[in-house]
């Protein structure tokens, strides 16, 4: 293990993105913050550097707590970082509203279907 990785590098190998060049293609759009700053794919990244990355709707602030440059599974990623806990609070929040949301959608009524519809009929012609 080396003491400094590439960030757009890191990113990839922490799971935060599928392929590098989406890492690489976040951080030129300003998606990748490193200590409060932009900066470019190539950037050296060291220990305990602060990271906030968007991805969609969710905010991420991490500190680096290890600089391997492997991608590894999912759980042993999660070690690579640690989360600040208001970041992750915002995030849970911001994924129950989406939920909440969703469900509100999924209960709004559909347009009536053949048999209700002439049950329609039937009532506005009795009137």
């Amino acid at each position: 293990m080396s003491d400094t990785v590439r960030i757009d590098k890191w990113l990839w190998a922490a799971r935060f993105f599928k392929t590098r060049s989406l890492a690489r293609d976040a951080i030129k759009g300003g998606k990748v913050q490193l200590n409060g700053a932009r900066v470019k794919p190539g950037k050296t990244l060291g220990l305990e550097d602060q990271l906030a990355i968007r991805r969609g709707d969710d905010e991420y602030v991490i500190v680096v707590k290890d600089l391997g440059d492997r991608r590894v599974s999912a759980a042993l990623a999660a070690e690579k970082y640690e989360e600040d806990a208001d970041s992750r609070a915002r995030r849970e929040a911001l994924a129950e509203q989406r939920k909440a949301e969703h469900s509100a959608d999924a209960e709004r009524q559909r347009r009536p279907d053949k048999r209700q519809r002439r049950e329609i009929v039937r009532f506005t012609k009795s009137s």
